[in-house]
């Protein structure tokens, strides 16, 4: 017989079969997960140790670092989150920046590159596993000082998008967040450590996924860049009416541009995210500085008292003196 002649369907059926993971990399994805877990573990017992006998967040001996106890969550947190990384050892929680969810957990790590207004609910916590994480404040400059190291492995290049995003936690990273903790255990190690530490989880976090959106924050005429002085100078004067043509000409972009990438970014309109600022600042002047409503809603630039409190009730879900009132304490905190 000519081999010209055997059935395509049996020449198929003889061909070998595509190699399959070796026995060694299945038992090095298995000594991975299995380090993770470890890993994780300690997160928990650490973070629940050194937040004993406490309910909420617990700023700590490490400078720009929090970590968070709840047993009992309760109703959503509205704030403007500053650039943060934040990790979850037990629970789980979701967030809302405009019409956008984001859910993590312990598999899952969060990073906030730029001011964002959004909504936060822990969704998994019970007395006997509370909700425990961490969150270390991101700085700018120190970013921007790793970046200009010559050191620094070329990072991918990408536009303007959402400045907050979920990615996948690794052995790697979570290692250098506990070596970050337990310093909280032996105090004079913190001054000379903690700097390194933190230098260490901003590389990872550059080189990690969507690392490139923190690297274009910082990184002068980027999109991202322009956007975040955008947000900062809207920060500074939000009790003032909103001229979008004056800071397009001040962030070098165009009206129309800033208007396209600040929704990317942000996922809400310059005039969407003055009118949350303005908000959130009247809701802290009249819970935490018992400030009446009428003062409130002046001091943060409302000029009509009916459209502060109709715009209060949508955001909020009550008037303002019944949001008062059911309102004791921010029992949890945003990431």
């Amino acid at each position: 017989m000519d081999l010209n002649d055997i059935p395509a369907d049996l020449d198929y059926a003889c061909a070998p079969a595509a190699p399959g993971p070796s026995v060694a990399v299945l038992h090095a994805d298995a000594d991975a997960d299995a380090r993770l877990q470890a890993a994780q573990r300690e997160l928990v017992t650490l973070i629940s140790r050194l937040t004993e006998g406490t309910e909420g967040s617990l700023e700590t001996a490490i400078d720009g670092v929090a970590i968070h106890r709840i047993v009992n969550p309760q109703g959503p947190k509205h704030a403007v989150q500053k650039p943060a990384f934040a990790v979850i050892a037990q629970g789980s929680k979701r967030l809302y920046v405009g019409d956008d969810i984001y859910d993590y957990d312990p598999m899952h790590y969060l990073v906030s590159s730029v001011d964002l207004p959004m909504v936060g609910k822990v969704t998994t916590s019970s007395p006997a596993e509370p909700y425990l994480g961490l969150r270390m404040d991101l700085d700018t400059k120190e970013i921007g000082a790793l970046i200009g190291d010559e050191n620094l492995p070329q990072g991918i290049p990408s536009d303007a998008s959402r400045g907050l995003f979920v990615n996948r936690l690794n052995t790697t990273l979570l290692d250098a967040v506990l070596r970050l903790l337990r310093l909280l255990e032996t105090p004079r190690d913190i001054p000379i450590m903690a700097p390194m530490i933190k230098r260490e989880i901003l590389y990872r976090l550059l080189m990690n996924g969507q690392g490139a959106l923190l690297r274009q924050t910082v990184l002068q005429d980027s999109q991202m860049n322009r956007i975040a002085k955008a947000i900062r100078l809207m920060k500074e004067s939000f009790t003032l009416p909103l001229r979008v043509d004056d800071i397009a000409r001040d962030v070098h972009m165009s009206v129309s541009s800033l208007h396209h990438h600040f929704k990317v970014v942000t996922a809400m309109s310059p005039l969407q995210y003055q009118k949350n600022l303005r908000l959130q600042e009247a809701r802290r002047l009249i819970l935490a500085d018992d400030v009446s409503v009428a003062i409130a809603a002046q001091t943060v630039g409302y000029e009509s008292s009916s459209q502060f409190s109709r715009e209060y009730s949508r955001m909020f879900g009550a008037p303002p003196l019944r949001d008062k009132r059911r309102w004791l304490e921010e029992e949890a905190p945003l990431l």
